[in-house]
Parts: C-alpha cells; sequence; structure tokens
C-alpha cells in the first residue's frame, strides 16, 4: 500500500446528499448523467430557436415590402436621364485645364506630409 490511498475522504454530513450521490453515479454512467442531459439541451434549444428566427425574418421581409404598386412605379421618376453626348458637352464646357490644388487643412497634432 501507498503512502497516500487513492480515495478522497468523505465526511458523513456530505454522504448522504444528492451532489455525493450524482458524482458517484456519475463516475459509473458519464455518458447518461452529463453527455445525454447536453446533447438534449442542445436539440431543445435548435427548435425553440428555429421559430423565433423565422419571426425575424418575416418581419424584416414585411418591412421590406410595404411601398404599394404605385409608389413603385413613381421611384424612378425623378432621377435624371443620362445621354453620352450631353455627358461629354456637359465636361468640355467647363474649364478643365484652370485648376489649382489645394491642400486640405490638417486636425491639430496631424502630419501634414511635409518634409
Amino acid at each position: 500500500m501507498g503512502a497516500f490511498p487513492n480515495r478522497k475522504y468523505q465526511s458523513t454530513a456530505t454522504a448522504g446528499t444528492f451532489a455525493a450521490r450524482y458524482r458517484a453515479m456519475m463516475s459509473k454512467r458519464p455518458f447518461l448523467l452529463f453527455g445525454l442531459p447536453f446533447m438534449s439541451v442542445i436539440v431543445a434549444g435548435s427548435f425553440i430557436l428555429t421559430p423565433a428566427a423565422a419571426i425575424r425574418y418575416e418581419r424584416h421581409d414585411r418591412k421590406v415590402r410595404m411601398m404599394s404598386r404605385e409608389e413603385e412605379l413613381s421611384v424612378g421618376r425623378e432621377k435624371r436621364r443620362v445621354d453620352m453626348k450631353d455627358e461629354y458637352y456637359r465636361l468640355a464646357a467647363k474649364d478643365i485645364d484652370n485648376w489649382e490644388q489645394k491642400r486640405v487643412k490638417r486636425l491639430a497634432g496631424e502630419s501634414d506630409g511635409i518634409l
């Protein structure tokens, strides 16, 4: 026999409690007392959270579909039609040869990039 025994000391006050009996049964059947409840909580959680996620996505779909048919038809009316010739002449009308490079004002303590 070794100098120190492998068994832990259990007092008589804690020997009859539920926790002590659970620990003793846990060493004999670990899956039944730990693994099975853990897996059942995971599966039950997935069944509970699936409808909650569906409600979230349905609410988002209702918010997106609030426009009526008349509103859908009038959405693009305010936009300006783009014509390549008009854009070319609009750019040509601007004086793009006379421009001046201006530095942006820097924040206090920020490096301005000048060496």
